[in-house]
C-alpha cells in the first residue's frame, strides 16, 4: 500500500513539474512575441531609413545617371567602377581620405588618453572639466567650420595668425594655402572630437581596480610598465570602440570641411565624401557619385572590421 502511494506521489510530482515547465515555456513565448511587437516599429523605421537607401545607392552606382545628359541614362554595369580606376581625382581624394582619417583618429585617441590620464590625477574639479569637454562636441560641425574659418584661422585677424605674428613666425593663409589647408581641417576635426575620446577613456579609467596597481607598485613596476602591461590591456575594448566611432566619423566628415574650405583650395581638402557630393550635386553625375559613395561605404566597413578584431587580446 505504501509503495503504490509513493509511486502515485512521484507521478503527481512529475506531472506538476511538467506542467510548470509548460507554463514557463508559454510565458517565455508570450514575452518574446510581446518584445517583437514592441521592436517591430523600430525595425521598420530602420529598414526604411537605412536598408532601402543603401539598396537604391547600390542600384544607382550601376547606372549612368547624368542629369546634364539625361538622354544617355541607362544601365552600365561596372563601368562607373572601371572609370574610377582611371580617375586621378578619385585616387587623390582617396589618399586625402586615408591621411585625414588616420591623422585625426591617431591624434584624438592619443590626446584623449593623455588628457584622461592627466585629469585622473586631479581629485577635484573633474566635473567642471567634463562639462567643458562636452562643449565642442555639441556644436554643429558647420558651426565649428565657420568658427575656425572666421575667428581662428582667418588671415591677419585670426587667433592663430595673431599668435604666429607675435612669435615672429609671420602670417599665413591657413585655409587658402594648399599645403596648409589639409593640416588646418585635421586640426579642426581633432579639436571638436578629442573631447569625446577623452570622456570615454576617462570613464573607463575611473572603473579600473586600484588593487592591481598597488600590487604592481609592490613588485617595483615603473609608471611605463604599469601603463603598458596593466592600463592598456584593461582599456583595450574601450580604445577599439573609440577608434571605430572616430574612424566612421572621420570617413563621413563633410559639414566642417565644407564650411571651412569647401574642399579647396582646388582639391587639396577634397576627401572622398566631398568628391562624391561634388560629383552628384554640383556636376549632376548621380551614377558616378553613387559609385564613389559605395566605395566609401565598403572602405568604412573593411576598416571597422579590421579595428574591431583588435578588441580581443592576442
Amino acid at each position: 500500500m505504501s509503495v503504490s502511494a509513493s509511486v502515485s506521489d512521484t507521478e503527481s510530482a512529475g506531472k506538476a513539474k511538467g506542467g510548470a515547465k509548460a507554463i514557463g515555456r508559454s510565458l517565455a513565448s508570450q514575452e518574446r512575441r510581446f518584445a517583437l511587437v514592441l521592436l517591430a516599429p523600430a525595425l521598420l523605421v530602420l529598414l526604411c531609413a537605412t536598408t532601402i537607401p543603401l539598396v537604391y545607392l547600390g542600384w544607382s552606382s550601376l547606372q549612368r545617371l547624368d542629369l546634364a545628359m539625361p538622354y544617355l541614362s541607362g544601365f552600365t554595369g561596372l563601368d562607373n567602377y572601371i572609370h574610377m580606376g582611371q580617375d586621378p581625382r578619385f585616387w587623390n581624394s582617396l589618399l586625402l581620405t586615408v591621411i585625414y582619417t588616420a591623422s585625426t583618429v591617431f591624434l584624438q585617441v592619443t590626446l584623449g588618453l593623455a588628457l584622461a590620464l592627466l585629469v585622473l590625477q586631479i581629485p577635484k574639479g573633474q566635473g567642471l572639466l567634463r562639462v567643458a569637454a562636452i562643449l565642442p562636441i555639441v556644436l554643429a560641425p558647420v558651426v565649428v567650420g565657420l568658427f575656425w574659418r572666421t575667428l581662428v584661422l582667418a588671415p591677419d585677424v585670426g587667433l592663430v595668425d595673431l599668435v604666429t605674428r607675435w612669435l615672429g613666425l609671420g602670417s599665413y593663409n591657413w585655409l587658402g594655402d594648399p599645403q596648409l589647408a589639409l593640416i588646418s581641417v585635421i586640426a579642426i576635426h581633432t579639436w571638436q572630437w578629442t573631447p569625446f575620446a577623452f570622456l570615454v577613456l576617462l570613464a573607463t579609467l575611473s572603473t579600473l581596480p586600484p588593487d592591481i596597481y598597488e600590487a604592481a607598485r609592490l613588485d617595483r613596476a615603473g609608471a611605463w610598465q604599469r601603463f603598458y602591461y596593466i592600463t592598456l590591456p584593461l582599456i583595450r575594448p574601450a580604445l577599439v570602440m573609440v577608434m571605430i566611432l572616430r574612424m566612421v566619423t572621420a570617413l563621413s566628415a563633410f559639414a566642417a570641411i565644407f564650411a571651412a574650405t569647401g574642399g579647396g583650395p582646388g582639391s587639396s581638402t577634397e576627401i572622398l565624401n566631398l568628391y562624391a557630393y561634388r560629383t552628384s550635386f554640383s556636376e549632376l553625375n548621380i551614377g558616378y557619385g553613387s559609385s564613389l559613395a559605395v566605395v566609401l561605404l565598403v572602405l568604412t566597413l573593411i576598416i571597422a572590421w579590421i579595428i574591431f578584431r583588435l578588441r580581443r587580446p592576442e
